[in-house]
This record gives structure tokens, sequence and C-alpha cells, in this order.
């Protein structure tokens, strides 16, 4: 029987790390409550993972004893726990009560905080620009924006990855943007990396950035809400420390802002990956196809010309993300086979090929950008796109990979 002094620990990350010839356990909530990173020594990794609220703490020092045959005494327990409960990664009172809090301050702002200027990227414009402008001079990236040449972008996918990782990836979809695309709203979608109870959420909330706010459409959000038939902000506080809608933002402040009025959507999205682990095709909650068709119909009414953004991350691979192994030079070039496989699908504009190359597998590669994907190729309709660039961050422990492709 569980009881008040069997700790539980929440939904969060863990994965291996080495500091200082070291080997830890690291912990990290993906939902950020709890901001700071815990490295857990790896001899105590047995028993935190009884931290699941069946085991009281007598019952934690029998097994302990029973596996390891190691005395662990109560106040060793208990100091772990409540060290963990310090810091956010407990299920209690005090983390309800530290959730409320963020939660309403949040919903109670007017605006989205840049929640990770000045440490994704600069929280200086000037030095934010000249990181930006950096992404397309490298000697990766695609060159500096040329004139504007026209020929209408209906939607691009750009990672999500951080911008020392990835940044000039970034670059050879905005600048297709910045050359050829003629929208003043952009409907972003994004990947929610915590999952939600929802398969989407909106916001009416502008989005900060060091380069001034990115404006929200809030009639086209109201209508879509409306259109949906569904409540469409219940899970509106995954927005609060998600990245893969705040680096677009940046970007598009970037290109666009002080030059020319615009409007952005912002979708957090979360259902494939749910999909997958139910053994059902990606539209069988009913909520996903009438969002859709909500958009379709919103977008077509509004009269406005928009252009639709999947903020995207592909590949996570490696003891980082729960494999046993490094990744090798082989198993390198075997993720970039498959994912270029996969993009092959994306390339053609088809939702449900894309779909059943991941689904084939299970998913083995942990495509993060599943569901971000899959609704720009629904919205668009089997428009066509180009792969302009696919990367990876090569390290062993935890490989993504990325791309960008312009529709």
């Amino acid at each position: 029987m569980s009881g008040p002094t069997a700790p539980r620990l929440r939904a969060i990350e863990a994965f291996p790390v080495e500091h200082q010839g070291e080997r830890y356990i690291a912990l990290r909530d993906p939902a950020g409550y709890a901001p700071s990173v815990v490295m857990l020594p790896v001899g105590l990794l047995g028993i935190v993972a009884l931290f699941d609220g069946e085991h009281p703490v007598v019952d934690i020092q029998a097994e302990i004893m029973r596996r390891q045959g190691e005395l662990i005494t109560a106040e060793q327990i208990e100091t772990l726990a409540a060290t963990l409960d310090e810091h956010g990664f407990l299920d209690s009172p005090a983390f309800t009560g530290r959730r409320r809090a963020i939660d309403r301050a949040f919903l109670d702002a007017p605006s989205r905080p840049a929640g990770h200027a000045g440490g994704a990227y600069a929280a200086e414009p000037e030095a934010l620009r000249a990181m930006i402008d950096g992404f397309f001079t490298a000697p990766t990236g695609p060159g500096p924006i040329g004139d504007f040449r026209g020929g209408g972008v209906r939607g691009l996918v750009a990672p999500h990855i951080d911008f020392h990782r990835g940044g000039p990836a970034y670059a050879w979809a905005y600048r297709d943007l910045a050359e050829r695309g003629d929208a003043d709203v952009f409907v972003v979608f994004g990947t929610c990396h915590a999952g939600m109870a929802d398969p989407f959420a909106l916001t009416r909330k502008d989005y900060d950035t060091p380069l001034g706010p990115a404006r929200v459409d809030r009639d086209l959000v109201e209508a879509l809400a409306t259109r949906a038939r569904q409540d469409c902000f219940a899970s509106e506080i995954a927005h609060r420390n998600e990245h893969s809608i705040e680096f677009q933002a940046v970007l598009l402040q970037y290109l666009y802002g002080g030059r020319r009025e615009i409007r952005m959507v912002p979708v957090l999205t979360s259902f494939v990956h749910e999909a997958l682990a139910r053994g059902q095709r990606a539209e069988d909650d009913p909520r996903v196809p009438a969002f859709l068709d909500a958009l379709l119909d919103t977008v077509a009414a509004s009269g406005r010309r928009v252009a639709f953004i999947a903020g995207a991350d592909l590949a996570h691979v490696g003891p980082r993300f729960g494999d046993a192994e490094p990744v090798s030079r082989d198993g390198l070039a075997t993720i970039d086979r498959e994912d270029r496989a996969m993009l092959e699908a994306v390339e053609a504009g088809d939702a449900q090929a894309f779909f059943e190359s991941v689904r084939r597998d299970g998913d083995r590669r942990r495509i993060c950008g599943l569901s971000p994907i899959y609704t720009l190729l629904r919205v668009l309709g089997s428009a066509r796109g180009t792969l302009r660039t696919y990367g990876q961050w090569p390290d062993p422990e935890g490989v993504v990979s990325f791309a960008s492709l312009v529709f």
C-alpha cells in the first residue's frame, strides 16, 4: 500500500551523462516546472527507480537490501526524496503549489515571454541579429538573402534544434521565405515535447522576442477555435516553456520585424505519437480531422495570404534518448539513409505516406516532429516540397537530425 511517505517521481526525462570522468543520471523536466538539471550518481538509480508512489520508505529499504545486499537508512532515502522535491521532480503537494503558481503567472501574463532568450539565443537585439546573420553566411549556410522575387512559398519545414547546433539549417528555409514568400499570416505548428492531453493547443498571446513581439492574429485564432468544435485552449499552458514555436517566432521577427506587418497563429501539436502508441491512424481521434478541416475553412474564409510553418526536428537516437549503446559512424549513416527515405514522402506532400513510413518501424528513430509535419502536409493538400538541407548533431550519446524543406 502506498502512503504519504511513498515518494513519486514525476514524468521527467532521465539520461546518462559523464562529468569529470564520472557517470551520472541526469534528470530534466521537459515541461519546465523544474528549471534545473539534477545529476544523480549512478548508484542512486536503484533507489530513485522505486520512487513510484507505491513504495513507502521502509519498503524501499527492504527492496534495496534484497537486490543489492546493502542497508540504506531511512534518513538517506528521505533526504534524497526531499532534495528531488525541492527541485520540483516529485509529484507532491509542494510541486502542486509550484505548478499552480507558475501556470497562473503565465495565464495572467499579457504575452508569452521569450523564455529561451539569453540561453538558447542572444537576449540583446543586435547580438541576436548578428547571430542569425551568421547562419546565412556560414560555410553550411545558403548565403545572404537576395532581392524579393515572388513565387508564393506556401509552407516550410524548419528545425527547432538549438541555434548553436543547427542555425544554418534555419537559414535554408527562411531565405526562401524572405525571397519568395508573400504571406502576411503565418500559422506555426510546433512540437509539444512534454505531450498534451489535447491534440492541438492555441493561444491568444503574442510571442515576445528580443526583436519585438510576434503578434498573434486573434481574429483568426478565435474563428478557428469556434469552428473546431473542441476546447482549443485547454492545453494552452503548454506554450509557456515550449521552444519549437518560439524559435520560429524569432526568425519571423528577424525577417519582418519593423519592415512589414505580419501576424502569427501559434498551434502546438501532440497527436501522432499518441496514435502510434494506441495502434491507430493519425486521424482516428475525431478532434484531429475536425481541427484540420476547421483550419482550412478558417484560412479560406479569412481572405488573408497565409503560409504554414512546421517547427520540427527528426531523429533522436542514442543513450540520451533511451537507447542502450552510443551511435556509431555506421549508425549515423543508417539514420541519414532512413531519414532521407522518410523525407521523400514529405517532399511528395503525402501525409499518410509520411505517417506510414514512421509506423512501419515503430518510430524507432523517435521522430519528434511527427505531429507538426503531418499537420503541415495535411493542410497543404498534396503540395510538393523541396529538401533544402539535411543535417545531424552527431553526439554519439544523443544524435539529433533535422532538415529544412520548402513548399
